[in-house]
């Protein structure tokens, strides 16, 4: 299972941005999900139950924000949100596509807890938006 490599790598991020501002803890990890990414989201949230298990993130919880598959046509310029099965323009029916999302797996937002400075306004670790 290769969603369990996925959170190891996501909370190795997580901790360094807990450590970064001074958190004891991380709270609410949310994170958002395309379903082209290639990652399970059930499956996942059963990895992060085992992952979260070190320092700074053994009571964290995992929120997975599912996003939309959508596509901008080559040949219309039409955009919109189709089913991940079928990658055609729903204003013309081409094929000539291209992904405009639902492929990521990004760390949306990190909860941190403890923090005994004030948060740096240049870096505001709840809004980050890093691919994993």
């Amino acid at each position: 299972m290769h969603e369990l490599s996925v959170c190891e790598a996501l909370l190795t991020q997580v901790r360094s941005t807990a450590e970064a501002n001074g958190a004891s803890g991380v709270g609410r990890i949310t994170v958002r999900l395309g379903p082209l990414s290639g990652v399970e989201p059930d499956l996942l949230a059963q990895a992060f139950t085992i992952a979260r298990n070190g320092p700074m993130t053994a009571q964290a919880s995992l929120v997975i924000e599912p996003q939309p598959v959508r596509i901008r046509c080559r040949d219309c310029g039409n955009e919109n949100e189709v089913p991940t099965n079928r990658l055609l323009c729903t204003a013309c029916e081409s094929f000539r596509v291209d992904l405009v999302s639902g492929d990521e797996l990004l760390l949306a937002r990190v909860e941190l807890q403890g923090i005994s400075d004030p948060p740096n306004p240049t870096t505001d670790s709840k809004a980050s938006s890093d691919h994993v």
